[in-house]
Parts: C-alpha cells; structure tokens; sequence
C-alpha cells in the first residue's frame, strides 16, 4: 500500500544537473512514487541567483538560504549537486544533524572528506549516496560497494574523464596535436573555458579516491592519489603507439599489490593494446575495467557526464534513499575495515615507453643499455631511427618500478650522447 504523506526532498543547486533532476522528479512523478511507494515532494530549491527563470520550478520554492532549507526539520532527502568543498560540506553536515540524508554527485568532497562525511551520516544514522560522482549515468558505486561486495577486487582501471578522452580520442583518429582537439572540444561544449581540472587529471583524481576506498575497503584521499595531466601528450606519442598496436588514453588506476598488504591509486596517461576492451572506448564516453577473484573482468561502459545522464544517477540514489527512509533503514555507509597501505608512485611497477633524442654515432645504443641494466631495468623492445647525426631512440621496458624508471632517466640525461629525453609513457592493460 503506497504511503500517502509525500517525502520532502530539498535541492541544493539548480544548474544543469540540478535543472533536469527537478524535471524528471516532475514529468516521473507517478513513476518514482510507484517504485518508491510513496510520493516524492520537491521541497525547495537553493540557488545564488534567484532572478533567473528556470522552467518548469515553482517560483515559491526558489531561496537562497541553503543553510535555513537543510535545517528545516521536515526533509527527507537532500540532493547536493552544487559541488565544492564550501559551503557544501557545512551543508551536507547539517541535513545529517536535522533529519535528513543526503545524495551527492560532489567528487571532490567525497575525495577530500568522504571519511568525515561517513561519520557524520552514521552517527545521525542517516544515508549517504553518491552514484553520480563518478562516471555519470553509469552504474558504477553501488556495483562495487553492494554486487561485488562478498568479492575481492584486485584491480579498477578506468577512463573517467569525457573531456580528455573526447580529446584524446581526436588526436589518435585525425592525428591532431593537443591544442587543435583541445579547441574542438571547448567548441562543441565538451571542455569548460579553464580546462584544467579535467586535462590535468585533478576531476579524475578524484574519482581515482573514491573507487579505490570502496573498491578496497580502505580510506585513500585525494592528496594519496598520483596524479599527471595529459597537456604533454603529441602527436608523435600516437605514433609511437600506434607502432606497437596501442592508442592512449588518460587513465584512473587503483590496484592491490601483489601481496595484498597495499593499494595504490594514479592518474596519468598511458599507451594501451588496441586489444584492450578500454582501446575501444570513443569520444565523451567513460568506462570502468574492473577485476575480481571470483567475478573476472567486469566493464562498465556509458556516458559519463551531463546534465541528463547524472541526473540519472542521483535520482536512482533518491529512490534507493527514499525506499530506505520509508522501511526506517540505512543503506551501506563506509567500509574502510581493510586499512590498507596506500602506497607512494615509486612503488608502482608498469612497463615503460621511452622516446630519446641521441647523437647518431656508434656506442649510443651500448651506453644506454647499459644505463638500464645498472638501474635494474630490462629492455623489451628498442628501435633506432638516424639521420644527419641525429637520432631517435625509442626503448620499451619489461615491467619496472617508477622509483627505479626515475633514476634511470636521470642517468640517461648525464650522457653526453643523449640530447634530451623526448617522452615517457606508461604502458598499461596487457
């Protein structure tokens, strides 16, 4: 029997994500009351400029006092998609101590202050959801923290950015150089004005925190995450890839060593087999390669940004939250039982692409082979190209430490037959 007093939502932000989670909580109303088992009452609307006409939101709801609406008494559920670290987080704390919980799409709170969130939530017992802040529209959080729970999950290895793979993606299929698709990309929407957050690896950073402490039941941060934008990637990277059957892609990576007892978490380019089902990812979109003992290698595949395809993500949230409030429950909060390590990039082992200029003379290839073997690094691969003096020397490594790769470059630039190192690049998914 459907309950008849409707659940009070309060929304915080109304801009394009907020826009369309108010249309289709109006246009699916029957629908998500049918499926929650009680209707859902948009409350009130925070916003900053509350001048501005916004279709289809009753004038009346609009305010700008976030802080008196979240502290009202009588809401049921707050929707924050204002995004920041202030005044979100006071605001989220607040619905926790006035009655509410709270679905978020804010990545970088979550990233910086999940923990904190966490405890907030428990100790008011009250939810925390969070679908919407990685990947979008894609169904990503509740698979790992709920469907893989009784699972142990080894590795998630993803794209999580639609603004560097739309641009990545140009780059590899019309060999364009980095600003050229960069431009494409501010011009059809795909990229803000100040690209930085996402061509610098910050918004993928985050979202690396995140499914790294649910996928590992142990807290990682943002400031635990290595993170290397891709403003330096060129045309000739796609080259050399494409040389060795891979493209390139900008890539989240959180994994388990190898005897259990630490993680890690990175952000940062990386050359892929065209094999790999990530290869294959065009455009926007985003996808998530995930690997478990049990389960095998799952993908999660879809668009993952947008006004609709976000909103689509929080309002499954505020159903599975409403159906939650009205069966007087808690859905799963913080698992960081594991505690595990979180271990530094130097760490990290991965085979390596090296592209170095060099003086085209006899004894070149024997002085830096040598280089690698006494930092303990095995060569896989090595091509030469020369030409007037000059030449190109491409080395492709075994699987090696970022430590280790590190001071073998720094040897490498002491020789006098090395003119400059001209690219690095992990070699990732095989």
């Amino acid at each position: 029997m459907m309950r008849t007093r409707p659940l009070k939502v309060a929304l915080l932000g109304c801009g394009v994500v907020g826009s369309e989670v108010a249309r289709i909580m109006t246009t699916h109303a029957d629908d998500l009351a049918a499926r929650i088992g009680a209707p859902v009452e948009l409350a009130g609307v925070a916003v900053r400029r509350p001048g501005k006409v916004r279709e289809g939101i009753d004038p009346s709801l609009v305010t700008t006092d976030a802080t008196a609406l979240v502290k009202r008494g009588d809401i049921d559920v707050v929707v924050e998609v204002i995004g920041g670290i202030e005044p979100a987080r006071t605001l989220i704390t607040a619905a926790f101590e006035h009655g509410a919980s709270v679905v978020s799409a804010n990545k970088a709170l979550l990233a910086q202050d999940g923990a904190a969130l966490h405890a907030a939530a428990g100790e008011n017992d009250k939810d925390l959801y969070y679908e919407a802040a990685v990947a979008g529209a894609i169904p990503l959080i509740r698979p790992l923290r709920e469907s893989l729970a009784g699972d142990k999950i080894n590795r998630v290895m993803g794209i999580v950015n639609g603004t560097t793979n739309f641009i990545l993606d140009k780059m590899d299929s019309t060999g364009a150089g980095y600003q050229e698709a960069l431009d494409e990309a501010t011009a059809l929407g795909y990229a803000e004005a100040d690209p930085t957050a996402d061509v610098e690896g910050f918004d993928a950073a985050a979202k690396a925190a995140i499914l790294a402490g649910i996928a590992f039941h142990t807290r990682v941060r943002l400031d635990d995450v290595y993170r290397e934008g891709m403003t330096e990637v060129t045309a000739a990277d796609f080259r050399s890839a494409k040389e060795m059957g891979c493209t390139i892609k900008l890539l989240a990576i959180c994994e388990r060593s190898k005897d259990g007892a630490s993680v890690t978490a990175r952000v940062h380019p990386a050359m892929i087999p065209l094999t790999h089902p990530l290869a294959s990812v065009r455009g926007a979109y985003n996808a998530v390669f995930v690997e478990s003992d049990a389960a095998g290698q799952l993908m999660f595949y879809g668009p993952g940004a947008g006004g609709s395809p976000t909103a689509s993500a929080v309002l499954g949230d505020l159903v599975a939250v409403c159906r939650n409030r009205l069966n007087g429950a808690t859905g799963p909060g913080e698992s960081a039982y594991a505690a595990l390590t979180v271990s530094p990039m130097g760490e990290v082992v991965t085979r390596y692409h090296i592209s170095l200029d060099v003086a085209d003379k006899p004894g070149v290839l024997a002085q830096v082979a040598t280089v690698f073997a006494e930092h303990g690094v095995s060569i896989d691969t090595v091509r030469q190209q020369g030409k007037d003096g000059e030449a190109s020397l491409v080395v492709v490594t075994h699987r090696a430490s970022d430590a280790s790769l590190t001071g073998t470059v720094e040897a490498l630039r002491k020789l006098d037959t090395v003119r400059g190192v001209a690219s690095i690049m992990r070699v990732e998914g095989e």
